[in-house]
């Protein structure tokens, strides 16, 4: 009998992705694992109010409390050993965090990336920036990608992709929805079960999928 995993979700805004994750934990899809923590970037931000409407733990760090992204991965790296965190979900971060956070939790960082990695990922693009390259370069095909986060921004080992189709009249705003309805909030809760059930093994830079 596998142990239950505790997940932290780190958020800084609207949390759409958290509340793909509690509807996926409440249906029963997450098996072994359980929100434990929301950690928040900034006060007042929907996602918080999100984990408080699920009865689920909330922190706030505000960044600009902190001198430095040194002191402030720290004191995230900390919260997140002192409440027993096995798994560590950026949905919507958008502050950067150090190897203090990576070497307390190897291979246990997972994002949400609203693109096929390696197109319209890195320094730059988010929200809807990577929406907005897409269109611009015109492809047919988009999605989202789940990986490893490791210190190079997008770089980390992919656990899961999946495509979604481009409209020759899409917005940025109507693709971001399509992507995060088709893809997102489906990748994220089945790559939250796999690793809660630990069926995740990363090899060479290669994620292994055990029994999918």
């Amino acid at each position: 009998m596998l142990s239950e995993k505790k997940i932290a979700v780190l958020v800084s805004g609207g949390g759409t992705n958290l509340q793909a994750l509690i509807d996926a934990e409440k249906r029963g899809e997450l098996v072994n694992g359980k929100i434990s923590l929301v950690l928040s970037s900034k006060p007042d931000v929907y996602a918080l109010e999100r984990a408080k409407n699920n009865g689920i733990k909330s922190v706030v760090l505000p960044r600009k409390e902190f001198g430095s992204a040194n002191e402030y991965s720290k004191a995230i790296a900390d919260t997140l050993v002192s409440e027993g965190i096995d798994l560590v979900v950026l949905a919507g971060f958008l502050t950067i965090i150090d190897e203090q956070v990576y070497e307390k939790f190897p291979n246990r960082i997972i994002n949400v990336h609203p693109a096929l990695i390696p197109s319209f990922c890195g320094k730059g693009y988010y929200g809807l920036k990577v929406h907005e390259a897409a269109l611009a370069k015109g492809v047919k095909l988009s999605g989202a990608t789940v990986h490893i986060v490791t210190p190079e921004c997008d770089a980390g080992p992919i656990i899961l992709q999946k495509a979604v189709e481009v409209k020759e009249d899409d917005t940025p705003e109507t693709l971001q929805r399509r992507i995060m309805e088709e893809a997102e909030w489906k990748l994220l809760p089945q790559a939250v079960r796999l690793f809660c059930e630990d069926k995740i093994t990363v090899k060479n830079d290669k994620v292994y999928l055990k029994g999918e």
